[in-house]
């Protein structure tokens, strides 16, 4: 994702990151070479080459363009689900590592001063509820990650793995569906502290809830990224862009002249940036300069639950690259 400034309107016309022009400038060029042969031809032979008026182009360029404007509004209503379903994920992690320990001190705390005669195996208990609830908050750190992963289609690194043991490791390593995987373990964990009394059915209640939060945004994301736009309707638009922006300079040759190619470049440059535009912001979870920055959310999660742990080494949170945040 790319975050700045808006630049000067004199810098406006040269910053290229971030920038779909690298992206388009194929068929930038092409329809400007295109413009030039058109003109070319009308200039040395205007008896034989086929001139068209600019009414058809008029009355397709704004049928295109209300074309454009609803597919562009899919795609940027599919990134902004997708932004605000990871804004949940941030909200979920952060209300379950503080109610696990909310609840769950609050539990032993009550045993501690109204069951005397369990006294002598409070500090065992409290030291095994801090396990659980250790686990529980690590697992929705590796969920995080695990998310990113799954959505990215990269490989699983250590940011998963790190706070898992051995064996849960490999187990995970096994499944094919490992965020859904790592639930089930949380979900473990809540289970272990309800049966040992740690947490009364309230709390557990209300920690269930985030879990299925959590399901479901794993299954929201799934489907924005499962689910693309209609095949159909992308190709209408691309033929149709592609048609519409070759054939332009025979209907602007007869009034521009010289200018036929540079005013092409200048029509191609908007017909395809927003071509270009939607088909990015069609799968937000992606590492191009305008999908969300999930490596950046990820770890910011980490960094927020592991300071709720009250750890003292924590990660480093994740520098831009320049004006790029991946």
């Amino acid at each position: 994702m790319i975050i700045r400034d808006k630049p000067s309107a004199f810098r406006l016309f040269f910053v290229l990151k971030g920038s779909v022009v690298p992206t388009i400038a194929p068929q930038i060029l092409f329809s400007a070479m295109v413009g030039f042969f058109v003109y070319f031809a009308y200039s040395r032979f205007p008896n034989f080459l086929p001139i068209l008026t600019v009414t058809p182009f008029i009355l397709l360029g704004v049928t295109l363009s209300i074309f454009l404007g609803f597919r562009n509004r899919a795609s940027y209503e599919r990134w902004w689900e997708a932004r605000k379903l990871w804004g949940q994920l941030i909200i979920d992690t952060r209300s379950l590592a503080r109610q696990v320990q909310t609840y769950a001190w609050a539990e032993n705390t009550s045993k501690n001063n109204f069951q005397p005669e369990i006294r002598d195996k409070t500090t065992d208990q409290v030291l095994e509820c801090k396990t659980h609830q250790k686990h529980l908050v690590q697992l929705a750190i590796s969920f995080s990650h695990a998310l990113r992963h799954h959505l990215r289609g990269t490989d699983y690194n250590d940011d998963v793995y790190k706070f898992l043991s051995p064996d849960t490791t490999d187990r995970l390593k096994k499944v094919r569906h490992k965020p859904n995987f790592i639930l089930n373990l949380m979900g473990e964990e809540l289970r272990q502290l309800l049966q040992k009394e740690f947490i009364g059915e309230i709390s557990a209640r209300n920690l269930e809830e985030r879990l299925t939060s959590l399901s479901a945004i794993l299954a929201a994301c799934e489907r924005i990224h499962n689910t693309p736009l209609p095949f159909a309707y992308n190709l209408l638009l691309h033929r149709t862009a592609y048609i519409y922006c070759f054939c332009l300079p025979f209907g602007l040759v007869t009034s521009l002249g010289l200018m036929t190619p540079f005013v092409t470049a200048i029509i191609a440059y908007t017909f395809f940036g927003l071509d270009a535009l939607g088909e990015e912001l069609e799968d937000p979870f992606g590492t191009s300069a305008h999908d969300l920055a999930l490596t950046t959310m990820s770890h910011n999660i980490e960094i927020n639950l592991l300071e709720t742990l009250n750890e003292d080494n924590l990660p480093e949170p994740v520098e831009p690259d320049g004006y790029y945040h991946v």
